[in-house]
């Protein structure tokens, strides 16, 4: 922990709740104190270093919540280890990440996780929490839930899809949100209705449907819906509370805001993908269309004013990335022929804060929004608020300078993700980090590199901040 005193000075101060043109002093890792710039108080500050934020704005670290370092996915594993992942985010302003660790069929919790605490302890740049995916829910490992609660372990991920793999049944599902709502651990949803949706690819591909366009076309908007609606419906009578991940369709939207204006505790998060892709990236020539192969899967454009209007009137609380990186060279490549065996996922944890701020731009979103969605909100509902996801004084000093008015083309070329392709070659956005300080400790320093793997520490989480 850095035990020396940084001051940023001359920059404004976005936050969720605010806005102020105010310097910020940093000791001992943690935000010591703010005053408005140019006052007697702020004259006063000494420090060990200054940094000059004049122009930029001075932003909480982002807390990405749902990404997934060296995940085994279909024969493979996720390209980014949890040292470059975590380098990448730290380049992208993400100061925190909620990653997955994986129960496998057949094992315990506790065998997933600590394989999980195993590849991430003494690697990552950046500070880091689990959520815990369940393959096997039953007896034992539901009583296990209650100890990963204890432990700061206080989210549970629940797949309606791939059956065989992760997939649960409805009286899974039903008995892990019964735990939770005694345990106070929150369920985290991947919606689709994976019986189905097999249906249909095994329906494609015996038309000869096999390139990656198809992935799309099978994984139904309705079948998105539906399951939103089924894990909702699970939810009640369960008493519990619900977030759903990576929502991408109009349909889904629709069901957790009737469920929010009846009141009950219900989450939705969207990704960068489903608010600046769409199917026509899929339908791309040739094989180019794998690159975006992921699930939820990529809607038709018309799909993306429901999910900005959804993160307007926050029926949609979180944007994360679901970072899950397969190189196009002999990764994606398993899927030529079939795309059912193209790896599901996309690197975009470097990507999130620049495009959230381009909707800043774009008018989509208030600055204060962009702050809440990436990094409060994710925060309060994972239990980390308010040591990350805002800049007050006891946080932790996780702050990002941040030029509003510099242009980048985002690019595979200059990205520092461990993946030979970018979702977004050739876009070019308005805004970029600048300097970003991981527990007051300078990791990136005017765009260059200055942190190192083993700086970020495992972080336990309190149970859903919008629940108690």
């Amino acid at each position: 922990m850095s035990s020396t005193r940084t001051l940023v000075r001359g920059g404004l101060v976005v936050t969720a709740a605010d806005e102020i043109h105010a310097d910020v002093l940093i000791a001992d890792g943690r935000i010591a104190a703010l005053a408005a710039h140019g006052t007697a108080a702020a004259e006063t500050w000494t420090a060990d270093r200054t940094i000059d934020a004049t122009g930029k704005y001075v932003i909480p670290g982002g807390v990405d919540a749902h990404t997934h370092m060296e995940l085994p996915f279909g024969g493979t594993f996720a390209s980014d280890t949890f040292e470059t992942g975590t380098r990448a985010a730290a380049w992208g302003g993400t100061t925190t990440i909620v990653d997955f660790a994986v129960q496998s069929r057949g094992h315990s919790l506790r065998e997933g996780l600590d394989a999980w605490y195993a590849k991430a302890d003494g690697n990552c740049a950046i500070d880091y929490g689990f959520h815990m995916i369940l393959s096997d829910v039953n007896e034992s490992s539901l009583k296990e839930m209650d100890l990963l609660v204890e432990e700061g372990i206080t989210s549970f991920k629940l797949f309606m899809a791939y059956p065989g793999v992760f997939y649960s049944d409805d009286g899974q599902i039903l008995r892990a949100m019964q735990r939770s709502s005694t345990n106070g651990g929150l369920i985290m949803m991947h919606a689709e209705n994976g019986i189905a949706i097999d249906v249909l690819v095994e329906q494609a591909l015996a038309r000869g449907e096999t390139s990656p366009r198809y992935h799309g076309e099978v994984r139904r908007a309705l079948l998105e819906a539906e399951a939103t609606h089924r894990a909702i419906q699970l939810a009640r009578v369960a008493d519990a509370p619900l977030y759903v991940v990576h929502v991408s369709a109009e349909e889904a939207v629709a069901e957790l805001a009737a469920a929010r204006d009846k009141g009950l505790p219900v989450f939705g998060e969207t990704c960068p993908q489903y608010l600046f892709l769409s199917t026509d990236n899929l339908a791309e020539p040739g094989f180019e269309g794998a690159k975006y192969v992921c699930s939820t899967p990529l809607r038709p454009k018309e799909h993306q004013a429901a999910l900005w209007r959804g993160l307007r009137t926050n029926d949609l609380q979180v944007v994360s990335t679901d970072h899950c990186p397969f190189c196009f060279s002999g990764q994606k490549e398993l899927g030529r022929g079939d795309f059912s065996k193209i790896p599901n996922g996309l690197p975009g944890v470097e990507n999130r804060m620049d495009l959230l701020h381009q909707a800043v731009v774009d008018g989509h979103i208030s600055r204060r929004r962009w702050i809440e969605i990436a990094c409060a909100s994710p925060a309060r509902m994972f239990g980390l608020y308010p040591k990350k996801g805002t800049i007050a004084p006891g946080a932790d000093a996780d702050v990002v300078i941040y030029d509003p008015h510099a242009e980048q083309t985002i690019s595979a070329t200059t990205h520092h993700m461990n993946v030979d392709y970018s979702a977004y070659e050739g876009r070019t956005v308005t805004g970029q980090v600048e300097t970003v300080l991981s527990r007051g400790e300078v990791v990136i320093d005017q765009r260059e590199f200055t942190g190192r793997a083993g700086h970020g520490v495992y972080t336990p989480r309190s149970t859903c901040q919008y629940l108690n």
